[in-house]
C-alpha cells in the first residue's frame, strides 16, 4: 500500500520549473529523495504539505487527496525542514506543551519514554540542542502523535558519523511495523546505502528515477579502459572521467554487457551514479 502518491505535480518559477513529477512512498519503507542543490527537492516537500501551491498535479495521502482532508491528514504526518529554528530561546518542554495541543492522538507516556531513550533534557533551550538532538526531538514529537508518514528535509545534515548512524538505525526501527513510511531528502548518499529501500532522484526539476534502490543501481555499470579503447563507448556512455591515460565511464548495464574484452566493468554505488549523472557530457571539456 502506498502511503503517499505524488502525481504529475508542476511548479513554475521565473528561472526554474518543477516539471511533471510523479512518485510514491510505500508503507513500511524508507525512501531517499536525492538531487543536487536547486534540483527542486525542498520545493517538492513543501508542495506535498501544501506550504506552497503546485500549479498542477495532485498529492494523495493515505489514499485520499491531501487538500480534501488536510486537517485530518496533518494529524498523521510529521514534517520537518532541515533545522529546528523556531523559538531558539524557548525550552523544549514549553515548545512541546504548545505543540501537543494540535494532535488528537498525543501520548504523554510515549513522549516521556522517547525523551529518556534519546537523552533529551526538557529544560534545554532549542538553541542549546546539537544538530543530532534536534533530529531526535523532531522524531520524538512525530512518534508521540502516532505519525504514519515522516517527511524530513536533510535530517542527517551536519551530524557526526556516530549520530548519523544512530538516527538511521531509528529510521529502520520505525518502519519495521509496516504501517509507517519515511521520505527524507539528503546529499549524503552513504546514508541511503545503509537504510533506504527506494530512491527518488530529480535533476533540474525533472524526474530521473523513482524505483527500488537496488534495481536502480543495477541498471548502471562503470566501465574502465585505456584512452585508446574508449572510442567503442562514444555512442553509449552517459558521462566519463579521464586520468593518467585511463577513462572511467558510466553506462547503462545493457550497453556495458555487450562490450568485448579489454574493459573493467563494476557495479557503481549510489554516489558514483549521481556524480557521473550530474556531471554529464557537457561538463567534460571544461578548461581553466
Amino acid at each position: 500500500m502506498n502511503i503517499l502518491e505524488v502525481k504529475n505535480v508542476c511548479k513554475r518559477y521565473p528561472k526554474f520549473t518543477l516539471c511533471d513529477l510523479s512518485f510514491s512512498v510505500e508503507a513500511g519503507s524508507i525512501t531517499g529523495f536525492i538531487g543536487r542543490n536547486g534540483a527542486g527537492k525542498t520545493t517538492t516537500l513543501k508542495g506535498i504539505m501544501d506550504l506552497l501551491s503546485f500549479d498542477s498535479g495532485r498529492v494523495e495521502v493515505f489514499g485520499h487527496d491531501f487538500k480534501e482532508n488536510e486537517l485530518e491528514n496533518r494529524q498523521h504526518i510529521s514534517f520537518s525542514l532541515s533545522d529546528l529554528t523556531v523559538f531558539p530561546q524557548q525550552r523544549i518542554k514549553n515548545l512541546t506543551a504548545v505543540t501537543k495541543r494540535f494532535y488528537k492522538e498525543w501520548n504523554d507516556e510515549t513522549y516521556e519514554k522517547l525523551c529518556k531513550r534519546f537523552d533529551l533534557d526538557g529544560n534545554k533551550r532549542v538553541s542549546e540542542l546539537s544538530s543530532g538532538m534536534k533530529v531526535k526531538y523532531n522524531l520524538a514529537i512525530a512518534l508521540s502523535h502516532n505519525a504514519k508518514l515522516l517527511i524530513l528535509d536533510e535530517p542527517t545534515s551536519g551530524l557526526d558519523p556516530i549520530s548519523r548512524d544512530e538516527v538511521l538505525d531509528i529510521f529502520k526501527m520505525l518502519v519495521k511495523s509496516g504501517d509507517r513510511a519515511i521520505l527524507f531528502s539528503t546529499h549524503i548518499t552513504s546514508d541511503l546505502e545503509k537504510c533506504a529501500d527506494s530512491i527518488v532522484y530529480i535533476k533540474d526539476g525533472k524526474l530521473v528515477a523513482s524505483e527500488k534502490k537496488d534495481e536502480f543501481l543495477d541498471t548502471f555499470r562503470l566501465v574502465s579502459c585505456k584512452n585508446t579503447d574508449f572510442p567503442a563507448l562514444e555512442q553509449i556512455y552517459i558521462s566519463k572521467k579521464e586520468e593518467d591515460g585511463d577513462v572511467t565511464a558510466l553506462l547503462k548495464k545493457a550497453d556495458a554487457l555487450k562490450l568485448g574484452g579489454g574493459y573493467k566493468i563494476t557495479v557503481p554505488d549510489l554516489e558514483q551514479v549521481m556524480v557521473y549523472y550530474e556531471r554529464g557530457k557537457e561538463d567534460e571539456e571544461l578548461t581553466i
